[in-house]
Order: C-alpha cells, then sequence, then structure tokens
C-alpha cells in the first residue's frame, strides 16, 4: 500500500502522522484556550485521543478540561474536533466561584520535525452550570455561544 502512494506521487511526510500510530502520549505547554497559560497531557491512540489540560488566568483560579478529540487525513499537518468539558474554579478574596463548561474544539496538529507538535484550535464553549463568587448573585446561565483561540506545544513519548 504505502508503495502505491508513493508512487503516485504522496511524499512521504504525508505519511508520517497517519491515524495507524499507536498509543501515545503527548506532553505539553498551552497559550491561550481555558487559560493565560497551562500544562496538557495527551493520551493518543490512532485517530482518537483524550486531551486534559490544567491552566490559569491569574494564578487566583485553575481550569481543567477533560476533551475528547477526533483527527481526520493523514501527514504533518491533521485537522481535529473535539468536545468536553472545562471547569473553572475562581477565588476572590474570601468567596469562591465555579463554572462548568461544554467545550467544543476546531483545530489543526502539525508535526514539526519528529516528536514535536505545534497546533491551535478554536473553541466554541457554553456555560452549564455557574455558582458566583457573590452569595446575592442569582443571575441565570448566558446561553451564548464563545470562542476562545488557543495554541500549544507538544512532545510525543
Amino acid at each position: 500500500m504505502l508503495s502505491a502512494l508513493v508512487a503516485a506521487g504522496i511524499p512521504g511526510s504525508a505519511l508520517a502522522q497517519s491515524g495507524s500510530d499507536s498509543n501515545q502520549i503527548r506532553i505539553g505547554v498551552t497559550l491561550g484556550g481555558i487559560g493565560l497559560f497551562g500544562v496538557a497531557v495527551e493520551f493518543r491512540s490512532g485517530d482518537h485521543s483524550i486531551d486534559v489540560n490544567v491552566a490559569t488566568f491569574t494564578f487566583h483560579d485553575v481550569s481543567v478540561s477533560v476533551v475528547g478529540k477526533h483527527y481526520f487525513g493523514a501527514g504533518d499537518a491533521r485537522p481535529f474536533v473535539g468536545a468536553g468539558l472545562w471547569g473553572v474554579l475562581g477565588r476572590q478574596e474570601a468567596s469562591s466561584g465555579k463554572v462548568l463548561l461544554l467545550r467544543v474544539p476546531v483545530g489543526l496538529d502539525w508535526r514539526v520535525t519528529g516528536d514535536h507538535f505545534l497546533g491551535g484550535a478554536i473553541s466554541i464553549n457554553k456555560a452549564l452550570a455557574v455558582k458566583r463568587s457573590d452569595p446575592d448573585d442569582d443571575t441565570p446561565v448566558s446561553g451564548r455561544l464563545i470562542p476562545l483561540p488557543g495554541f500549544y506545544y507538544r512532545w510525543q513519548n
């Protein structure tokens, strides 16, 4: 099969990041998305993965996201789509607030060289539940969809 694709004019680098890859772990750093910066661990199996990200915006909050992703195509640059949950816990003086969001990222993962990857995504987010830091604030959850960009670097084990 590989020889047929090479004979058809498809360069070998386009086959480098195929869905037939075995189980892998990727570790990296994030910029944007669920926080100003954070760390991520991705457990990949073929074209599917579970992406766990922990980040912060101000060091007075912590964000945790767990997303299932599906990668498409073969090659060094692979688009992906995912769905998962994002939780944020923030502290403000003596009180704290919490929010749970639905997160749907759409992005591109690029194998720069060997075991090094860069990627970016736009995540569409929707609040599911909110506990505000002000106990007297009972404003209902907004129904708006909020797009947030995020970028990452990952190293594959």
